[in-house]
């Protein structure tokens, strides 16, 4: 009776306004006394957390808490990628046709996913794409997967349906319905590389480091915007964060991309490790 009752039961809820709402009560000054509980609950290693737990205000606050930086070591090298979060491995592979893969049987299209631009999407068609799931006790922030140049950002209003299996195997199109908010990178070996940040329920927002753009705003709009001075942010350099868990989908333009060994669907990823390296000509 659950599996039956709950797939109908997310289409109605009241998700945006849940999730703001949620967004209060986690950065309330009560919410601090929840911090304890959630450590254990979700078995979080606070040794490795910037600083102590109990300078942490809010639940938000810890939530998107940083680490020491020996925490999240980068793997060096010009023709390396890594992970721009931890999390888990959704999916991943070739872009083909223009289609990405949500689930067995589950399929939805880049041009959806990046907002109705066919133009831009055809940039990806022929590259790379991996999504990754963060769970509650995932590290949220989000780094450069590689050095590279800001060149623009879109924030696309949307519902905010779960990302866990529950919304993947029952939400059609679910990464290209929820709110997102891209930024788009421009590469020295892979061209462009599209960083999809996808929200989800209880997900207060999305935030950036590069300007004051977020996610679920009430009557928001989409907003297509270049970034001012097209600044140049170094591998493993701070991009934004997420208030409570989400996924991040990354588009790579170019298809010389390897894949790493145990980079595969299921696999755990640590923010900074090697995600995949560029595939060099052959003469």
């Amino acid at each position: 009776m659950r599996k039956k009752l709950l797939p109908g039961l997310i289409h109605r809820l009241p998700q945006n306004a849940m999730s703001r709402t949620m967004g209060k009560i986690t950065a309330s000054r009560f919410s601090r006394l929840a911090i304890q509980r959630y450590i254990r609950h979700y078995k979080i290693d606070f040794s490795i957390i910037e600083k102590p737990v109990s300078e942490y205000r809010t639940l938000k606050e810890f939530f998107t808490r940083r680490l020491k930086p020996e925490a999240r070591p980068i793997a060096p090298g010009h023709d390396v990628v890594v992970s721009p979060v931890d999390g888990t491995v959704s999916q991943l592979g070739d872009i083909c046709e223009g289609t990405l893969i949500q689930a067995k049987g589950k399929d939805f299209t880049v041009t959806e996913l990046l907002g109705g631009s066919e133009q831009e999407a055809k940039r990806y068609y022929g590259g790379k794409f991996i999504t990754i799931y963060l769970s509650p006790r995932d590290y949220h922030r989000i780094h450069m997967p590689v050095a590279g140049n800001l060149v623009k950002y879109s924030y696309l209003p949307g519902r905010l349906y779960p990302v866990n299996q529950l919304g993947i195997e029952n939400v059609e199109r679910l990464f290209a319905r929820n709110e997102r908010l891209v930024t788009y990178i421009e590469t020295d070996g892979l061209g462009s590389m599209a960083l999809v940040k996808v929200g989800a329920l209880f997900v207060g927002s999305v935030k950036v480091s590069y300007n004051t753009a977020t996610t679920n705003i009430k009557h928001g709009r989409q907003t297509d915007e270049p970034i001012i001075g097209t600044p140049h942010y170094e591998k493993g350099s701070e991009l934004g964060w997420f208030e409570f868990g989400s996924t991040v989908i990354l588009l790579v333009e170019s298809s010389q991309l390897e894949w790493a060994d145990r980079v595969e669907k299921g696999q755990s990823l640590l923010m900074g490790q090697v995600l995949a390296t560029i595939e060099t000509e052959k003469e």
